[in-house]
């Protein structure tokens, strides 16, 4: 070979071995949720497309020690894990507690923030409910998926205690303000963030829990994890960590304490709970199922009750508005439409949340009815444009014959136009009926524990949504199948006759 050609061939390997080392590092993809606001991470004020919070620190700190850029991915807060294992992110930090379970789907770091579970009561209550003992059937909220929320349940098994979960962190504090349950179990740092912005209530001093904060990594990603820890380690070593903490104002001596037991290799226990039976091991599989069934089974008969009530109560007024606006006054069509568009205009969750909590000073509706309230009057105003069309399909021959007849206004709509109206929409109707059982999973937003919410608190004890998701996939079928099946059955018997 010519000594050209080799000196070639040497430098074309020599520059892209180059290159390669040259290249430069992935990005550090960490997941979180801004809705937990600050500390935690939240928008910045200041600067709305810039995130703050001591995990946006924590996550920069662990992205520069790891020679990667941070790039940031928003996950909801129930699906940080799942969205880490399928490779969304490379690491979660947002609050995330350390739990059996996560401990047993997920990679965890080393826990990096010590937090107590506490209890808060109105201020007239401080001296009545200084415990769970105290609460005994009383309503207690929290937040779903959560070492407080396993709290309540073994509270409710040992004290009577009534558990309310709540999708975020925000709300529990305005329905205890307003009366709608009697205290709120939360991390520590959670209360005193919320003491600040909603007067009225009182933390109370006793601890009820002790647990940890960690970051979650794929079970493949065990390397990247100890690779985290020794960056965590070091920031402990370093003082980094207590100055990050110290800037958020949520440093305290329970701190120290956990540094010394991480630094000296001692195990730590997710967490620790005084005066309660909690259970260990998450189970797993389908001997959780065996257990969660019951609960499946009630929560599905309660979104069945739910959506039934719903749905009633959807057909009269949207038949009502239906005849309004075909037989009206002007002005009554014109308001009939502007409620129509206004429902089919704006979300459903939008209107539920102003039904419960944008109303509650004024109307403090029970959360079953608010539900039931909120889905029968947005899906009003879709039945209502269905029997409109059926009405206006009616062949307006069969009008004038009747009106020839001598037939009144409300004789035609009763003995002609209204049974071939609902013949027509009857299809639809039903089609409509199946999708408002299942829009009825929004209503888990004013704590009310239809079939998903509590598929997906099963799914987060056990930390896998495998299992939980055919079980609830199999009883939405179960109760849908048969109101589909009923409605073509009476779409035979009612069908019009054909020559």
């Amino acid at each position: 070979m010519p000594l050209t050609v080799c000196r070639g061939l040497a430098l074309g390997c020599l520059l892209l071995a180059s290159s390669a080392h040259a290249a430069p590092e992935p990005e550090l993809r960490w997941a979180g949720d801004p809705e937990g606001g600050a500390p935690y991470l939240e928008a910045d004020p200041a600067h709305p497309d810039r995130l703050v919070g001591f995990e946006v620190d924590i996550a920069s700190l662990i992205a520069r020690q790891l020679g990667r850029p941070p790039r940031f991915v928003f996950v909801a807060f129930a699906s940080i894990d799942q969205s880490v294992a399928r490779g969304d992110a490379d690491i979660g930090l947002s609050g995330l507690e350390d739990t059996p379970a996560r401990r047993v789907a997920m990679a965890t770091t080393v826990p990096y923030y010590q937090f107590r579970e506490v209890l808060s009561v109105r201020d007239a209550d401080r001296t009545r409910f200084t415990s769970l003992r105290d609460l005994a059937g009383r309503r207690v909220g929290t937040l779903a998926g959560t070492i407080a929320y396993d709290l309540l349940l073994a509270a409710a098994r040992d004290h009577g205690v009534v558990p309310v979960s709540y999708d975020d962190d925000v709300h529990p504090y305005t329905d205890l303000q307003l009366g709608r349950v009697d205290a709120v179990l939360l991390d520590d740092v959670v209360a005193e963030r919320r003491r600040r912005a909603v007067k009225g209530f009182t933390i109370q001093p006793v601890t009820v829990a002790v647990g940890h904060y960690v970051g979650v990594l794929a079970p493949r990603n065990g390397a990247l994890r100890n690779r985290v820890n020794d960056v965590l380690r070091d920031a402990m070593c370093d003082g980094t960590l207590e100055r990050i903490f110290r800037t958020w104002g949520i440093w305290n001596d329970d701190q120290p304490r956990l540094f010394a037991r991480v630094l000296a290799g001692e195990a730590i226990a997710p967490y620790a709970a005084a005066g309660l039976t909690v259970s260990g091991d998450p189970p797993s599989g389908w001997d959780a199922a065996r257990r969660y069934v019951p609960s499946l089974i009630r929560a599905a008969l309660l979104t069945l009750g739910l959506s039934c009530l719903a749905m009633s109560v959807a057909v009269v007024l949207g038949m009502g508005i239906a005849s309004g606006r075909v037989y009206g006054a002007r002005p009554l069509r014109v308001a009939l439409t502007g409620y129509v568009e206004l429902m089919r205009g704006t979300p459903l969750l939008l209107q539920l949340f102003v039904l419960y909590y944008g109303l509650g000073e004024a109307v403090r509706l029970p959360a079953f009815l608010a539900a039931m309230l909120g889905l029968a009057l947005n899906y009003a105003a879709y039945e209502s444009e269905i029997y409109r069309a059926a009405l206006e399909a009616v062949p307006v021959g069969q009008l004038e014959a009747a009106r020839t007849l001598g037939l009144s206004h409300a004789q035609v709509l009763r003995l002609v136009r209204g049974p071939q109206a609902f013949r027509l929409a009857l299809a639809p109707m039903t089609n409509d009926f199946v999708a408002l059982l299942k829009d009825s999973s929004l209503v888990s937003v004013l704590t009310v524990v239809e079939l998903t919410k509590q598929t997906q608190i099963f799914a987060t004890n056990i930390g896998s949504w495998v299992v939980p998701g055919l079980l609830c996939a199999a009883l939405y079928l179960l109760m849908s199948m048969p109101l589909a099946a009923l409605g073509r059955r009476l779409e035979r018997r009612w069908k019009a006759p054909t020559r």
